[in-house]
């Protein structure tokens, strides 16, 4: 069973049906997902909840992020999807606050919320027309999201408005790159996990708007 797996990851021979179920399958899990992270982020933001702080926020995303790969051919691995879109929904709560406050504040977070849905669709719907194969891009990826990580944390703790600027923009063109990724990943049989691909996609998305509300927010008091 191993071995089957493995080939199909390692080999262009996923038949267009499973294909095409893990692409629906990955959609329908990811629309949930919004939808439930969305109602628990109005929720925290109605409440005017407190952000949970740095550590706490890092602990639980990565620890579930581990819990997910793990569970990820379980119906555990659904479970702790939503656990962690709910988590991530739950600490955009006091960021939407802390912007909605800002003079023009609904506007900014608008426009964050409609830029961030026409990067999704459009450049999912150029992979979907296209069909291209953007594996190449994962080594990239991956150093750029590490490296934009580490730069993330310098600027929070030495206090460096001007390069949290510089990740947020950095971000923007890496969460558009990731979204590129792995939905060439699903459509070329790369990526046959579900669970795997949604979450994926639900962390570019929620990245993605994060830095769009940061840069629009910086424009917005220039």
């Amino acid at each position: 069973m191993n071995n089957d797996i493995i080939n199909q990851v390692d080999t262009p021979v996923v038949s267009q049906g499973v294909k095409n179920k893990v692409l629906k399958n990955t959609y329908m899990l990811l629309a949930m997902t919004l939808l439930f992270s969305g109602a628990v982020a109005a929720v925290s933001t109605s409440m005017n909840l407190p952000h949970p702080g740095l550590l706490i926020t890092l602990v639980v995303f990565f620890g579930l992020l581990f819990a997910i790969s793990k569970f990820q051919n379980s119906a555990m691995g659904i479970v702790l999807v939503f656990a962690l879109t709910g988590f991530m929904g739950l600490t955009l709560g006091p960021i939407l606050n802390a912007y909605l406050s800002l003079p023009g504040g609904s506007s900014i977070v608008m426009n964050a919320m409609g830029v961030t849905g026409a990067i999704f669709l459009g450049l999912s719907a150029y992979v979907l027309t296209t069909k291209k194969d953007f594996s190449f891009m994962g080594g990239f990826l991956t150093v750029g999201i590490i490296v934009g990580f580490l730069a993330g944390l310098g600027a929070i703790f030495f206090e460096m408005p001007a390069l949290s600027l510089a990740v947020s923009a950095m971000f923007v063109l890496l969460m558009s790159g990731l979204i590129l990724y792995e939905t060439s990943n699903i459509i070329n049989g790369g990526e046959t996990n579900y669970i795997m691909a949604t979450t994926t996609l639900f962390v570019s998305i929620f990245n993605l708007f994060t830095s769009l509300l940061h840069l629009l927010g910086f424009a917005s008091q220039e």
